[in-house]
């Protein structure tokens, strides 16, 4: 499906992801809650943007707010952030770790059905609350909750440990092992150039050795070691969605937005065990969904932000994306292909691994690293974009690969 109308984003704001690993973050401190993410990210964007005048309506991507903070209605915090949202429409989208991408997706539709010019677009989490053992209680909601009593203690790296050890089956267990670690080592080393990474503090010298940690069922799992998966975090993301009126409505630039050029949105069965475990057949199905609306293919892009909840995760991307062929994703990132330096930098501010994962954020903190990259405002992080590659991509998925939205992103000339 070709767009309709031209639609940017701008003004991206991203809060710092806490948790362990931050300096900051002390357990036994009182941390802040909703209400103090919702306002910096919001206000953060609304200071690029004119100010709250110029926003016709607000969404807030969230996934389990009621359960973590015992806190629903989350579209009435916008006028908490600032007064000028008083009676303006906002609403809550939730689609499990997916969320964000849905506010995104929400706004991106809001503005091509011409109902609003600006669109102010968050994800927030705030998970920190309780201890690991208990949320991956709450975060198994994002799966078929049914399951949950034959699943593992840490139901999602469970599942996702099923997938590391049928894809270390399929390629050969050294050689997965090999690219989960490299993929590790790749989402920190960016992270350490991103100063609102969870893992900005991390200084262990020698990360190969640690993502080479061979994983032990009797205190985790079979499959992944701790290392391989993203950790719990706290943090919020913002940025406007707008029209060319809405551009100028806010007096920004279009050397300032990146324009969205295609996406897709698809979902599986919730209910139903993945079709094949070392395949992700929805990502799949949404990227070639974005890639037909925008009218380009994978050698177009120059950098993407991938849903690296896992390690297993970012390595079967890379052959979802079709950049490896099946079963071919382990020798692609192990030979460094993802990195910053390589074919397709991947994570380029450190992913859900290195960056953090405040689930209902995650989709937005996505587009954020993307309008910074393709707009040259990513500091310490910025990679080279080439004039002939001027595409991003997002891939934000939630449960095991059940809800699933891609979206392009192009620079502006």
């Amino acid at each position: 499906m070709k767009l309709r109308r031209k639609i940017y984003m701008a003004a991206g704001y991203n809060t710092i992801s806490l948790g362990t690993g931050r300096k900051e973050f002390n357990p036994r401190k009182e941390r802040p809650g909703l209400e103090y993410y919702m306002s910096e990210a919001g206000k953060g964007t609304l200071a690029q943007i004119g100010g709250a005048e110029n926003v016709d309506e607000s969404v807030i991507g969230n996934f389990m707010a009621a359960r973590f903070n015992k806190q629903g209605h989350l579209g009435s915090f916008m006028p908490m952030v600032d007064e000028g949202l008083k009676y303006k429409p906002s609403s809550r989208v939730e689609g499990a770790c997916a969320s964000g991408g849905l506010s995104l997706l929400s706004g991106i539709r809001s503005v091509l059905s011409e109902t609003a010019e600006v669109v102010l677009s968050m994800g927030v989490e705030v998970q920190n609350t309780q201890k690991a053992i208990y949320g991956a209680d709450v975060l198994a909601g994002a799966g078929w909750f049914q399951k949950r009593k034959a699943g593992q203690a840490y139901f999602f790296p469970g599942q996702f440990s099923d997938r590391a050890g049928a894809y270390g089956k399929k390629v050969g267990e050294d050689k997965a092992r090999l690219a989960f670690a490299t993929w590790f080592k790749n989402a920190i080393e960016n992270a350490r150039l991103c100063e609102t990474a969870q893992e900005f503090h991390n200084t262990a010298p020698d990360l190969m050795a640690l993502g080479m940690t061979k994983p032990n069922g009797k205190v985790f799992t079979d499959h992944l070691n701790v290392f391989d998966c993203s950790k719990v975090s706290d943090g919020a993301s913002a940025i406007a969605i707008l029209s060319e009126e809405g551009l100028n409505r806010c007096g920004i630039d279009k050397k300032d937005a990146v324009e969205v050029v295609g996406f897709g949105h698809a979902v599986a069965d919730i209910t139903q065990d993945p079709e094949d475990l070392t395949r992700l057949t929805t990502i799949e199905q949404a990227v070639k969904m974005a890639f037909d609306s925008a009218g380009i293919t994978k050698d177009d892009l120059a950098t993407a932000e991938v849903h690296d909840c896992f390690s297993v995760a970012g390595v079967l991307i890379t052959e979802a994306l079709g950049f490896a062929n099946e079963g071919k994703g382990a020798d692609f990132v192990a030979a460094g292909n993802t990195a910053r330096n390589g074919i397709i930098p991947m994570n380029t501010t450190g992913g859900l691994i290195g960056w953090g994962h405040p689930t209902g954020a995650t989709g937005v903190h996505q587009a954020v690293t993307i309008w910074e990259q393709l707009t040259g405002k990513a500091g310490d992080a910025q990679i080279t974009i080439p004039a002939n590659k001027p595409y991003g991509m997002t891939i934000n998925m939630g449960g095991d690969d059940k809800t699933v939205v891609a979206i392009v992103y192009k620079t502006v000339e």
